[in-house]
């Protein structure tokens, strides 16, 4: 053999030797079970209380996704200038207000002068709700309203803001005040909300993966270090795809699920999609149609 060969043999023999070393001393460990997650079957969430159905995170949208039967809701909290926790999306009150300004800048009152269902189309493109006045709804609002419902909480103000530090300490203090830390998850895009959040509840809530976890996850994965992933979270709420990659595939979907941790996909509203993900093993559908979705889960009981 020539040199070249010998080198390669000898890189796949130490690489083959720290895989089995790893192997032998990491193992994989499941994630504690959450009382929250705990469902014997595919649960349907409605994002941002159903969004094409009613204006979003109003109450004419929960009320009308309650009443079709959904096990929870999927919503964005931000912080008001008084400091009060609000079910909203946007930093800006534009797209789907008949006012303007920045959340963060506004008193709770302020936002509530305005009609939220205002730039609402319906499945018609009509807008039905431009004469009907509709509030903001406060997240202690929402929990109190719906006490039976799981509410997944997407801390939407950053870190590095004012209103984004004070979010987490404010969030735990609401959820423990209310008794709610069996029934909500809560998650963001930043990885550095969710640890925050998580110095106070100390595991007490169940917390949703940010984009670095699922980042680190789908690189185990696709190694063959999937065994070195310990997971940090409780759950996986993501798109079928990010980029060029694929997040719906049974395997990995059965790799988080061998780590006790359900897989919820994102925003989903068509029965096709819904049908496959279900099949390949998703726990949970979040969408803007919760009428379909309660439609197809009906079929399959």
């Amino acid at each position: 053999m020539g040199k070249k060969t010998n080198i390669a043999l000898a890189i796949a023999a130490a690489s083959a030797a720290a895989w089995a070393g790893s192997k032998a001393i990491s193992k994989p460990q499941q994630r504690e079970g959450k009382q929250a997650l705990q469902f014997d079957r595919p649960i349907i969430i409605a994002h941002r209380g159903g969004a094409h159905l009613a204006p979003e995170h109003t109450i004419l949208a929960f009320e009308k996704s309650a009443q079709l039967g959904v096990d929870g809701f999927e919503i964005d909290i931000r912080l008001t200038k008084d400091e009060e926790i609000i079910v909203f999306h946007d930093a800006t009150v534009e797209r789907t207000t008949d006012g303007y300004g920045i959340v963060a800048d506004m008193t709770l009152a302020e936002i509530n002068a305005l009609n939220h269902g205002y730039q609402f189309q319906d499945l018609e493109g009509k807008t039905p709700y431009r004469e009907e006045k509709t509030n903001v709804v406060t997240l202690r609002e929402l929990l109190e309203r719906y006490p039976n419902m799981l509410v997944n909480i997407d801390i939407k103000d950053a870190p590095d803001t004012y209103e984004g530090s004070l979010m987490p300490s404010k969030l735990w203090r609401l959820i423990e005040e209310l008794g709610a830390e069996n029934r909500v998850v809560v998650t963001s895009f930043y990885a550095e909300q969710i640890d925050r959040f998580n110095l106070y509840a100390q595991n007490q809530v169940a917390l949703g993966a940010g984009e670095s976890d699922v980042r680190k996850a789908f690189t185990a994965f696709s190694s063959q270090f999937g065994h070195l992933y310990h997971p940090k979270v409780d759950v996986f709420q993501i798109p079928p795809k990010s980029g060029v990659v694929t997040l719906d595939s049974p395997k990995f979907i059965q790799f988080l699920t061998n780590l006790n941790i359900p897989v919820h996909y994102w925003t989903i509203n068509d029965v096709v999609t819904m049908n496959k993900l279900i099949h390949n093993g998703a726990k949970g559908i979040i969408t803007d149609r919760p009428d379909i979705a309660v439609e197809l889960l009906k079929t399959q009981e």
